[in-house]
């Protein structure tokens, strides 16, 4: 299939002064989501210590927040299209700093839950806004191209900067404070931005269809929640309804957006080969890798002992390796071939999950910075390069609804990975035979099993560690080969799906 990706207009060679002062701008949103999500993990250990939740609560702490960004992605990228992209980037990330205090002061499982629900609402307005202006301020194909590889090794810089950060403030501050790090960046980004950032929107976008936001987010909520529960429980009555109402509110809501004459979102996009395969690319690549990166902190400290500054330290292989990959990745896509790029990237990421299956205990830090640096290279040739073509596939008009999509199917790939391959850790967990006395919350979690730990007799709490240990690494080891057939899988998908397609200054 060739390409239907077009050349630049005539209309918009014409390129803006201070539009590289602008991107800089763009990427500190992009640095405040990414810091936000790589901290979280950093501090799962202590908040499962001072909050105690349930290993049910732990996960939708960890995933509540990609539930709900799921489900308003589309929503906030079309209604930026209509109001504002400028305009609504800067409202979500004031509300978004303003939450993250909500988020730092946290005292229940339960209020933290929420507050990593309403952290979804503000963030979904972020990330398509990001991407729609960069398709509004770059107009030349190859500096647009420059634009997003800088944005995505933004999004990856800040995977390095939120464990160095979090961990630093983990080892002097309670661990509240790894949230209260976005009020610093949300101020900068609020006030120059109001300076620097061009306001743009559709020119002709029709009202905004409030019944379609509500089917998506129900639809989205219901698919991933029953999926999340079915992994964890079983097909139990509940979870086949919240499936049934979810699958049956995404029909209604593909069924509506096909009739609209200005739709939330053109379905019809899909009908495109390479925007189809760039989305599922993302969705498969972030599901394989998500688990995995969400328990990789509490391995580094709970089961090799190290300090949070030091876990934050042992992953920043993966970021450097997803930066150097995002800004020479449009580059390799032109010599080279967009398929060829994005599928080699996604297999080099499942062969270094593969050989993190061999992981245990003692395992020495060369095996875990090599395989953390080949997903970092992976990973940053892979999303840079579906997010150019997704962003080209589409008139710039429709680059928020167009940039949700993208961000709709990396949040739903981390929310399902979570789910399904973090409830594979927390069942191979579970089950693991402790000593007699041993307490049921050291069941639930790692960190409670260290914590229970610390009340019981020194052999009886070395014995209680050494299972609890054993069963966690059998379970990321279990974790990780799922995510590696998922990325080899998604890599065969992509070569598919990609063919013929080609970088949009390529011709």
């Amino acid at each position: 299939m060739t390409s239907t990706l077009r050349p630049a207009a005539a209309t918009e060679t014409e390129q803006r002064p201070g539009r590289w002062l602008a991107l800089a701008v763009l990427v500190l949103a992009v640095l405040l989501v990414a810091v936000d999500a790589t901290v979280l993990g950093l501090a799962t250990p202590y908040i499962s210590e001072d909050l105690e939740p349930s290993g049910t609560q732990l996960l939708w702490i960890g995933d509540v927040y990609s539930f709900v960004i799921a489900g308003l992605l589309v929503s906030m990228g079309s209604l930026g299209d209509r109001i504002g992209r400028k305009r609504i980037l800067l409202g979500g990330a004031t509300a978004f700093g303003a939450i993250s205090v909500l988020n730092a002061y946290a005292t229940t499982p339960e209020l933290m839950i929420l507050a990593r629900a309403l952290l979804g609402v503000a963030g979904a307005t972020l990330m398509p806004a990001t991407l729609a202006l960069i398709r509004n301020i770059f107009h030349d194909p190859r500096e647009r191209s420059l634009a997003v590889g800088i944005w995505g090794a933004t999004a990856s810089a800040g995977t390095a900067v939120g464990p160095i950060a979090g961990g630093f403030l983990l080892e002097h501050f309670w661990w509240g404070s790894v949230f209260l790090i976005n009020l610093p960046v949300m101020a900068v980004l609020v006030l120059v931005g109001v300076r620097l950032l061009p306001e743009s929107r559709n020119p002709d976008p029709g009202p905004w269809d409030l019944a379609g936001v509500l089917l998506s987010l129900v639809g989205m909520i219901g698919i991933v929640y029953a999926v999340k529960e079915a992994a964890a429980h079983g097909f139990t009555p509940s979870v086949l309804g919240a499936g049934a109402v979810g699958a049956a509110a995404l029909y209604r809501f593909v069924r509506r957006q096909l009739t609209l004459p200005a739709p939330l979102l053109d379905i019809r996009l899909f009908r495109n080969r390479g925007f189809s395969g760039a989305v599922l690319a993302d969705l498969l690549t972030v599901l394989g890798m998500s688990g995995l990166v969400f328990f990789l902190s509490q391995y580094l400290q709970l089961v090799q002992g190290r300090r949070p500054f030091e876990a934050g330290l042992a992953e920043v292989p993966a970021a450097v390796g997803a930066v150097a990959a995002g800004l020479v990745a449009g580059r390799a896509a032109r010599r080279f071939s967009v398929r060829a790029v994005v599928s080699g990237g996604l297999a080099a990421v499942g062969l270094a999950l593969a050989a993190l299956t061999t992981l245990d205990a003692a395992t020495g830090y060369p095996l875990l910075g090599a395989a953390l640096l080949v997903v970092g290279v992976g990973a940053g040739f892979s999303f840079t390069v579906t997010a150019d073509v997704i962003l080209s596939c589409v008139p710039k008009e429709q680059a928020g609804a167009a940039s949700a999509v993208s961000e709709t199917a990396y949040e739903l790939g981390a929310a399902l990975g979570i789910a399904l391959l973090g409830s594979i850790v927390t069942a191979a967990y579970r089950g693991f035979p402790g000593p007699p006395g041993t307490p049921s919350r050291a069941h639930e979690s790692l960190g409670g099993a260290v914590e229970a730990s610390a009340n019981l007799p020194a052999h009886t709490a070395q014995e209680l560690l050494a299972a609890a240990r054993d069963a966690f690494v059998h379970g990321l080891h279990l974790a990780s080969g799922a995510g590696a057939a998922v990325l080899l899988g998604a890599a065969a998908a992509a070569w598919v799906l990609l063919k013929g397609q080609k970088p949009e200054d390529a011709g």
